[in-house]
Formats: C-alpha cells, structure tokens, sequence
C-alpha cells in the first residue's frame, strides 16, 4: 500500500479555506481531515471530534509537555495543536490527511514532513475579506480591523507554500484545489506503489 500524502491548507480568517475543505470532502476520495485541538470556545453549528477537539488550556499544555503535536501555535488568544501520532496512523493507512493550520503550523510540519505539499488560499481583495468577514456577523468591528491586520501579516508567508488558489469564484477555487490532489496522485513515484503488479507485468 502507498503511503498517503500530507496536505497543509492554510489561509488567512475569512478567505474561505474551510468552506472549501468541507466541500472538497464531499465528493474526494481517500481524504480526510486531521482534527486540531484547539482552546477556543466552540462556536455555534460546531461539533465536538468533527469540528476541533475543545480542550482547557491547562490540558493543551500538558499535551504540549508531554511532545503529542506535530505542530502547535497560538493565534490570537487561543491555542492551536495536531496529534502527531493520528496523523502519522492515517498516512501509514494510506490516506491523504489535510492540516488545516496557520503559516506557523506549517513551517514546523514540513520540517518533520519535507514530503508534505503546502497550499496558501488567497482572498480576491483586502476588500472582499473584509467584506466576508462582516458577513459572519460574529465579531465587532474592533475584531474584525484586528483579524484584517492579522491577515496581512498571514499572507505575507505565501511564497512559502507549493500552491497558491485564489479564492474569488468559489467553485473555480473548488476545481482548482481537487486537481493539485489529483496531480499529486499521478506523480511517478507515488504510481510506481500504486501501479506495482502492472508496471512488473508491462516490463516482461
């Protein structure tokens, strides 16, 4: 069996990574999404083990002590970690496993995991994420001018990453997302595990 791929989707609050994630889970197959602990209060339609695994603080720290992420961070006032041990069982499974995480989370994984392919999605226009953001109707405008800053700051990390999607026609960004996972499947050493029994029937 070849081993998975591992994904790091990252993107500043409001570019619309997760909606895209979601969706792309929808019709992908042999995917799945890591779920992060996080310390941050659950928001409403959010589902504990789906969503995030809602932790106290003082218990994410223990897990941090004891090295059981593979990456953590702390954006804005709350704190952000993946289970090292998950991820690496779901790989070995075959699977490929999408981390959503921050330009910080991602600089540590691909240390760990050079292998790994990094995606930075971006927002059409400061003024559209500004716009998305207000239409959340979550935050206060003082909230929101902070996550605009923090934005700024975020994108500013793209060239870091393999892949850049733009964001503006959802379904464009859709399609273009589904096709790096495809591409990557097609990669020559990935199909020689893969394609085993074939490639030793062509070569007789």
């Amino acid at each position: 069996m070849s081993k998975g791929t591992l994904y790091i989707i990252s993107a500043p609050s409001g570019a619309g990574k997760t909606s895209l994630v979601k969706k792309l889970m929808t019709f992908a197959k042999g995917v799945v999404v890591s779920v992060s602990h996080t310390t941050r209060a659950i928001r409403a339609g959010e589902v504990e083990g789906v969503d995030y695994h809602f932790v106290e603080k003082d218990v994410f720290l223990k897990m941090v002590n004891s090295s059981a992420f593979l990456e953590h961070a702390q954006v804005f006032d709350n704190y952000y970690g993946t289970s090292q041990q998950h991820v690496e069982q779901l790989l070995l499974q075959g699977l490929d496993v999408i981390l959503e995480i921050d330009w910080q989370g991602a600089r540590q994984v691909r240390k760990l995991f050079p292998d790994s392919q990094s995606i930075f999605i971006l927002p059409p226009s400061l003024a559209a994420l500004k716009e998305r953001l207000k239409g959340r109707g979550q935050d206060s405008d003082e909230v929101i001018n902070r996550r605009m800053d923090d934005a700024v700051s975020e994108m500013s990390h793209y060239a870091e990453f393999d892949y850049l999607v733009v964001n503006d026609d959802f379904d464009v960004a859709l399609q273009e997302l589904s096709c790096i996972f495809s591409a990557n499947r097609l990669r020559q050493l990935h199909q020689e595990r893969s394609l085993e029994k074939l490639l030793i029937e062509l070569m007789k």
